[in-house]
């Protein structure tokens, strides 16, 4: 089983930056996308970030330039540093790992921008 333990969400001012974390356990294939994703009330849960064990990246525009997704295969660790942040970036961030065979989720950790 795998398990995926995220840390690092909280309140911050616009502006502001936080970074995520989130560590994954268990029966875990090296080749693998881990990545981002969040869901603001009401709306869909959207691609924030992914990287590949081979260290390629893709992000969605809305945080282009302001966010920067990296990893650590060692650790199967994988971080979102969010600088710039806007009220718009309020939402659940939820870390996900795709092996291809399987996909799994964290339990999601809350970010509010808000002054």
């Amino acid at each position: 089983q795998v398990q995926l333990v995220e840390s690092g969400g909280g309140l911050v001012q616009p502006g502001g930056s936080l970074r995520l974390s989130c560590a994954a356990s268990g029966s875990i294939f090296s080749i693998n996308v881990m990545g981002w994703y969040r869901q603001a009330p009401g709306k869909q849960r959207e691609l924030v970030a992914v990287i590949s064990s081979g260290g390629s990246t893709n992000y969605a525009d809305p945080v282009k330039g302001r966010f920067t997704i990296s990893r650590d295969n060692a650790k199967n660790t994988v971080y979102l540093q969010m600088n710039s942040l806007k009220p718009e970036d309020t939402a659940v961030y939820y870390c996900n790992l795709n092996m291809g065979y399987a996909t799994y989720w964290g339990q999601g950790t809350q970010v509010t921008v808000s002054s």
